[in-house]
């Protein structure tokens, strides 16, 4: 092979590797100015995540004090939540420079199938966070706080205000004082986990957009989907035991909102299969081994 035909070859390489590279900048150089975008805003964004606690503390007449553990910590949730919001600010434009990179090497047919899932994928996530944040945490943080413990001296320290059904539940407890449990979290752990939720409930809606692009390039049918249900039961259940807090009412929160979107994404495969057998045989190139 001549000198002239190895450069041949390798000016295509280059090439992509030189839009890769233009992609990547564009992609980090988005990512960064989100982060410092929100970074001014970072307190205002962690008074609406901390909503949920907030609201579980209020029910049960306490006042919502987080606390900050070490001098740092008020600025490292300011830093978690810069990163988070930059992400989430910054996706549209990730996902743009992404398309641009893998659009010239597809068919227009292919880009006309990969484009709804691409704009699928963002709602659906967007789906599964506004899920975790208006129904996952406030069940979650009013089932976790119900260990609370609040004794008569704690009552008036730590829930000042509260009621007088809390204050008389707390004197009935005999002659001895009860011993005070109650709730005084760290800002950045609870930070940590509001995020676990919100990502973990946006990713697993993710599942439904990744089966119906695999059924879509016939790499999965719905036929086998349908029989691999008892497997994907247990595997949904072990995904949630993974993504949430080791509780079991966040586990079974996620498994009932994840797995019926299994069996909406094998609905879905055998409509498109329809789709696809009623065209071939317009065509007259359906065959009936294909169809077994």
């Amino acid at each position: 092979m001549s000198d002239d035909t190895l450069d041949d070859s390798a000016a295509p390489l280059v090439e992509h590797l030189a839009e890769l590279r233009k992609r990547l900048i564009w992609a980090v150089l988005a990512f960064i100015v989100a982060m410092f975008a929100v970074y001014p805003f970072a307190m205002n964004v962690f008074n609406f995540l901390a909503k949920p606690i907030c609201q579980a503390l209020a029910d049960g007449g306490q006042d919502c004090l987080l606390q900050l553990i070490s001098p740092q910590e008020g600025f490292f949730v300011a830093i978690n939540i810069s990163l988070f919001g930059a992400l989430v600010l910054s996706f549209p434009v990730i996902g743009f420079q992404l398309w641009r990179f893998v659009a010239p090497g597809l068919y227009k047919s292919e880009k006309n199938a990969l484009l709804p899932f691409l704009i699928a994928s963002p709602v659906m996530f967007f789906m599964g966070a506004l899920f975790a944040y208006y129904v996952v945490l406030p069940m979650a943080f009013g089932f976790f706080l119900t260990f609370q413990q609040i004794g008569q001296e704690s009552a008036g320290a730590v829930a000042s205000g509260a009621g007088d059904a809390v204050a008389g539940a707390a004197a009935t407890a005999g002659d001895a004082p009860l011993p005070g449990i109650v709730f005084q979290g760290s800002a950045q752990e609870y930070l940590g986990l509001t995020m676990k939720f919100v990502l973990s409930f946006g990713l697993c809606f993710q599942l439904p957009v990744l089966l119906v692009l695999l059924g879509k390039a016939g790499i999965v049918t719905s036929k086998g989907l349908a029989g691999f249900r008892k497997y994907a039961f247990v595997a949904i259940l072990i995904l949630a035991a993974i993504a949430t807090p080791p509780d079991v009412i966040s586990q079974i929160i996620l498994f009932s909102a994840v797995y019926p979107l299994y069996e909406v994404a094998v609905v879905l495969i055998r409509m498109i299969e329809k789709k696809r057998e009623a065209k071939l045989r317009a065509e007259g190139l359906w065959e009936e081994e294909d169809e077994e």
